[in-house]
């Protein structure tokens, strides 16, 4: 079988896997210097956007394409490239189709696609620099909001205002925005599975609390299953699952998508807040607490393997930790220990820089002596 995979940066999660299955792997990039070409047997470079990997899909007569995009902008490209391909070519894609890529990519459009549904989420409205009226309103009643750009991601062009100041100055740079009221508590996301009707959400997970200061959660220790203190966990975690699963399928993901949210911590509401339909961050954490390698689940559903009740029935009930750590010293950081070794284990990931250690224990408190062994917690 033969897979063309979009984008090179991701593949060092993935190269291993498509050789023990053998699959036959092409790498289309647009980066001449990306170090994770040589891992494939064989790459293009590209220019960017999609019209060139659909002619190398068609030319090299490809049996699937797996997008391996970690970032939102490409996305409604992708999306229009799936529906020629299957369409016209019989070549399945593993990513969401047009109308669930468009709804993902605005963040209005996905709020109102929350209300639409009756989905929870927090009040908002949609602003321009000519009129703010209604955040001035607010802000006086004391109601920080926090203030987004409607395409983006990572953090950018989030701010949390408090003052009228704030909003002038959030204006300086920006001319329009959605404003949600901000929200105390957890940050939450759970990775949700689907393919040819069929869903399974994983477990959710904890990224810190919401700061004012907007920190990214790349930035905090995440931890999974997620443990609010004071509620019924297992009750809660059952509910935000049902909520990743009812999602997915009125909006039609495919492939996988992160779904985030808020836990109100005074009414004890889940607030969802975004939809991205793309591998996550907490793909790495989400695969330490289930068993669940997503990246792999991708392939599966593009050779035909993929069975989603045999996927419910291998899902494990692990603790993981995820610690950013910066530089560690270690010759771990390579898709050659991308792997849980075992019940207690680790791996470490991440850039130069900007790497963490995502931790696998039978127990939470196994997995915290493992962090504690390898001097990242105290």
């Amino acid at each position: 079988m033969k897979i063309l995979f979009i984008g090179a940066r991701l593949f060092d999660d993935v190269a291993l896997y498509t050789k023990k299955i053998s699959i036959k792997s092409i790498i289309s990039e647009s980066n001449a210097q990306s170090p994770n070409l040589k891992l494939a047997d064989s790459n293009f470079i590209v220019s960017r956007g999609m019209d060139e990997p659909m002619k190398i899909a068609i030319q090299e007569e490809v049996d699937a394409v797996v997008p391996l995009i970690g970032i939102d902008g490409p996305l409604i490209e992708v999306a229009f490239m799936k529906k020629k391909l299957e369409e016209d070519y019989g070549i399945p894609v593993v990513a969401s189709p047009v109308s669930a890529a468009k709804t993902c990519a605005d963040k209005f459009k996905t709020k109102e696609f929350f209300v639409k549904n009756n989905i929870k989420t927090p009040e908002y409205f949609k602003i321009t620099k000519n009129d703010h009226e209604n955040i001035k309103q607010k802000i006086k009643y004391n109601e920080p909001m926090v203030l987004k750009q409607i395409e983006g991601q990572g953090g950018s062009g989030i701010k949390i205002i408090s003052s009228i100041n704030d909003i002038e100055r959030y204006f300086h740079e920006f001319e329009n925005g959605v404003a949600e009221k901000f929200i105390e508590g957890p940050e939450i996301s759970i990775e949700v599975l689907r393919w040819k009707g069929k869903t399974v959400p994983l477990v959710p997970v904890y990224k810190g609390k919401t700061t004012f200061e907007c920190i990214h959660p790349l930035k905090k220790i995440k931890k999974a299953p997620l443990n609010i203190k004071d509620i019924n966990n297992e009750e809660n975690n059952l509910k935000i699952q049902e909520i990743a699963v009812d999602i997915a399928e009125k909006l039609g993901l495919e492939g996988t998508a992160d779904i985030d949210i808020i836990f109100n911590k005074e009414t004890k509401e889940n607030n969802v807040i975004e939809i991205n339909a793309r591998p996550s961050g907490t793909r790495y954490i989400t695969g330490a607490a289930t068993g669940v390698n997503i990246m792999h689940e991708l392939i599966d559903m593009a050779s035909g393997k993929w069975n989603a009740l045999k996927l419910r029935n291998k899902i494990k009930n692990y603790s993981a930790i995820e610690i950013p750590v910066g530089s560690y010293p270690s010759n771990k950081n390579n898709y050659k220990f991308r792997e849980f070794s075992n019940k207690n284990s680790w791996i470490i990931h991440g850039p130069k820089n900007y790497e963490r250690i995502t931790i696998r224990g039978e127990t939470m408190a196994k997995a915290v002596k493992i962090s504690e062994d390898l001097k990242i917690l105290k």
